[in-house]
């Protein structure tokens, strides 16, 4: 009994067995079977009459007009408008197709096209692993969705996560923009893109680079970093990320911003920008810096938000809270300030001051002319409550002269001439003019108007005009507080007398830690170890898959290679600038 039951077990397991090995037996129809030893030693050949030949093998369907079946090796070479499909995943067609069923690998070549529901891709050869659930080509392809087309010499779809994995010369195409890059992963759902290694995404008005980044294809919006730069016309922002709309002409910049404009020679620098494209604005706070070349000389200026607007050719900059401005023979301060590029005026609001020389020049409001054509300094007004400020020789007291407005000419960018007008004052100590410049006098005197014309910086004739009344008093004879004039504000210890001055007495600004973009995950090549062992153990004959090198191609760059990617290099502008900085400061 117990040997009986024994019996029907064995036969029991045995016809399992033998189920499940028929179960992946590849099923065939065919028209017509026909068996030629002498050619195909061990298969059989079918061939179409009325209706292609059918296969099929656990999910996957083969069509094809012709195929050359081993029943041993469950092994199929498919020719003649061949076409595969797994499940509702995907389809493919090709001239020439083969599939081994034990180890669930296909290979296709000759005008190969594969569909899935998201997605085509034309390229000349594919190789499909079942069991891994990718395809993979290497010899250029082309993908299409319903808003890109991407192309590249190497590529891997993972159909888990329904991702390709593009590599070298890889760009993808739309109505909007163009992207190229070394390396970049594409998400076909949602049309993600993340970009690895030098990369551009180009549109009719910018171009974006950067050596890591992310870009969403579908509304048009990205954020880039590790050397990231975007281009407009005559103007680069650099940053160390960036993020950047497409669609309305949008980017913002963070941390170590630099905006490079070259059609007015000048560098803007801070943490934090915004730049509107068709406003042709850039707004830029966290220690703004604005450089301006000027015959051979760079203006700085410095506040706690800088916004540029305009044309290149009608550019428009105000600065605002805590202004401060340097230049080799001038520095001033304000609450905020206007420069027109166009008209070459420069309004200071808000306190305003100005050193130029030894003189400290101050009122309600300050312009600054520049001669548009030479860049140089061509004229300033101060305007209401005009007040001009020197340092004594000797620094025994201050020459000081107030009125309402004050006019002031420049001649090489050095102030020669000073009218003030109205309700003028002065205070001059007068000295002799050779030997130990002895002091003579204290002169205070009231007029109408004034004329100084300056020499060597140093006031060397006053002139005054109608309604003159003065007093030349001996030291001894003014008292201390009768020295100053009302309103008399010495602010020395304010002025700037370097670019490093311009920062002086604020904090280093907190920058904002940047969120990284990982890099790809770290893939087993397609034909790792495991793989390429699973082929050669199940090889048939008259494979042509063995007849390929079962190798990745060499991918453009590694992991390792993309986090050693050095700086990249200066823009010829940028180094042209610098230059002539470097040769100013020298």
């Amino acid at each position: 009994m117990k040997n009986k039951f024994f019996y029907i077990l064995l036969s029991f397991i045995f016809s399992v067995a033998s189920f499940a090995q028929e179960g992946k037996q590849i099923k065939v129809q065919s028209d017509r079977t026909i068996k030629d030893q002498n050619r195909f030693p061990g298969a059989t050949i079918l061939a179409k009459v009325d209706k292609q030949v059918y296969m099929q093998h656990e999910g996957i369907e083969i069509w094809c007009d012709q195929a050359i079946h081993y029943g041993e090796d469950k092994f199929v070479k498919a020719l003649g408008n061949v076409k595969m499909k797994q499940g509702d995943t995907i389809t493919m067609t090709s001239k020439y197709a083969e599939y081994n069923g034990n180890t669930q690998f296909a290979y296709a070549s000759d005008n190969v096209f594969m569909e899935t529901p998201s997605n085509t891709l034309r390229t000349d050869t594919l190789f499909f692993d079942r069991l891994k659930q990718q395809a993979y080509y290497r010899s250029g392809g082309t993908v299409r969705d319903s808003s890109n087309t991407l192309t590249s010499q190497i590529g891997r779809y993972f159909m888990d996560r329904k991702q390709y994995s593009f590599n070298t010369t890889v760009k993808i195409v739309n109505p909007e923009n163009t992207i190229d890059s070394d390396r970049l992963d594409y998400y076909a759902e949602n049309g993600h893109t993340y970009l690895y290694g030098p990369s551009t995404v180009k549109d009719k008005e910018s171009t974006l680079y950067c050596e890591r980044g992310f870009y969403d294809t579908k509304v048009k919006t990205g954020y880039a970093i590790k050397n990231a730069k975007i281009d407009y016309d005559k103007r680069t922002v650099f940053g160390d990320s960036i993020f950047y709309n497409s669609a309305n002409q949008f980017a913002s910049a963070t941390n170590n911003i630099k905006v490079l404009d070259t059609a007015n020679n000048s560098v803007i620098t801070g943490h934090y920008a915004e730049v509107f494209k068709e406003k042709d604005s850039v707004f830029i706070t966290k220690r703004a810096l604005a450089a301006t070349l000027q015959e051979k000389d760079s203006i700085f200026i410095h506040s706690d938000t800088l916004m540029i607007t305009g044309k290149p050719e009608r550019r428009i900059m105000n600065g605002f809270y805590d202004v401060r401005i340097y230049k080799s023979n001038m520095s001033g301060k304000s609450d905020s300030i206007n420069v027109n590029q166009t008209t070459g005026y420069t309004k200071m609001i808000g306190r305003p001051i100005i050193w130029s020389q030894r003189n400290q020049m101050t009122g309600d409001t300050i312009k600054i002319i520049s001669n548009t054509k030479t860049e140089k300094l061509d004229s300033l007004i101060v305007y209401q409550n005009a007040f001009l400020v020197q340092e004594d020789t000797l620094k025994a007291g201050y020459n000081q002269v107030k009125g309402q407005i004050l006019y002031g000419l420049f001649k090489d960018n050095e102030l020669y001439q000073v009218d003030i007008d109205k309700n003028t004052e002065t205070i001059f100590y007068q000295r002799e003019s050779e030997g130990e410049l002895k002091l003579i006098g204290i002169n205070k005197v009231l007029s109408s108007s004034i004329k100084l014309l300056l020499n060597n910086r140093e006031i060397e004739d006053v002139y005054y005009y109608q309604n003159i009344d003065g007093t030349l008093y001996r030291e001894i004879d003014l008292p201390e507080n009768a020295r100053e004039l009302s309103g008399f504000n010495w602010r020395g210890d304010e002025r700037i007398n370097s670019k490093a001055d311009l920062f002086r007495g604020e904090s280093p600004p907190e920058l904002i830690k940047i969120t990284g973009i990982p890099l790809p995950k770290d893939e087993a090549d397609f034909f790792d170890e495991e793989t390429v062992k699973r082929l050669e153990d199940n090889k048939s004959e008259g494979s042509r898959l063995l007849e390929q090198k079962l190798k990745d191609a060499e991918l453009k760059e590694t992991n390792e290679e993309l986090d050693s990617i050095p700086s990249k290099k200066k823009t010829k502008e940028e180094l042209n600038i610098e230059k002539k900085k470097n040769q100013k400061e020298g």
